[in-house]
């Protein structure tokens, strides 16, 4: 088990989720970043079945809040070489992965092992300017608090990754609702695995369409957003 201290004291331990692909673990809040039945399916269920694969547009702008592991942007990114379709792709994280953790999940290995170089241009990306990955994918990498700094506008998809809200509450608040709301396309779709009351009823206070749809496996239910 490879282990990594963060740059905000807590201990990130590497685990094999169900499905075969890693997770990493936070003994401190005792946390996951991903559901340990399988961390590559529910990233696929939650974020690219409910989400991208929900937007029809040609040029799509996603946000996503909690770059974590890159899993979300690199699946995402793999959808894209299909495509015709042109993806801005901002995120927002406060604490980055060290290269030595990245370099430890088998993500390329096990998803797409000729697409390895793209996994890690995600993360060597520079922070807080756009960088191109390939012809139709651009990163937009911003270092901070999804709180406090200040979010892209004509926002498509948002993908909400932060931790569970019992763990990480700071992060689940009516104001980054009302923001994400406010800076999202009409028909924009936010996508999260949550499916707590108390979040959907942020999410609906913000003006947003709030449905109640299965969640990946191990999880009854999450909650998908539209912009009306």
């Amino acid at each position: 088990m490879a282990t990594q201290e963060t740059e905000n004291s807590k201990t990130r331990q590497l685990q094999i989720t169900a499905d075969g692909s890693h997770t990493l673990y936070i003994p401190e809040i005792e946390e996951h970043y991903h559901s340990i039945n399988g961390a590559v399916q529910e990233s696929r269920h939650v974020f690219i079945n409910a989400g991208w694969k929900q937007i029809s547009k040609e040029e799509i702008r996603i946000l996503e809040i909690g770059f974590g592991t890159g899993l979300n942007a690199f699946l995402t990114l793999l959808e894209t070489l299909d495509t015709t379709k042109k993806v801005t792709y901002s995120l927002i994280e406060l604490y980055p992965l060290e290269r030595n953790l990245i370099e430890a999940l088998n993500y390329p290995e096990i998803i797409c092992p000729d697409k390895q170089a793209l996994f890690y241009a995600l993360h060597d990306a520079p922070w807080n300017c756009l960088t191109p990955i390939t012809s139709t994918f651009t990163v937009d990498k911003i270092k901070g608090n999804s709180n406090t700094c200040e979010l892209p506008k004509a926002i498509d998809l948002v993908y909400f990754d932060a931790f569970a809200p019992d763990k990480q509450p700071e992060m689940w608040n009516q104001e980054i609702f009302n923001k994400l709301y406010a800076h999202s396309n009409p028909k924009g779709i936010l996508t999260t695995y949550c499916a707590k009351g108390s979040v959907r009823r942020m999410m609906q206070s913000a003006g947003y369409a709030v449905e109640r749809i299965p969640g990946p496996p191990g999880k009854r239910e999450m909650l998908r957003a539209s912009k009306k």
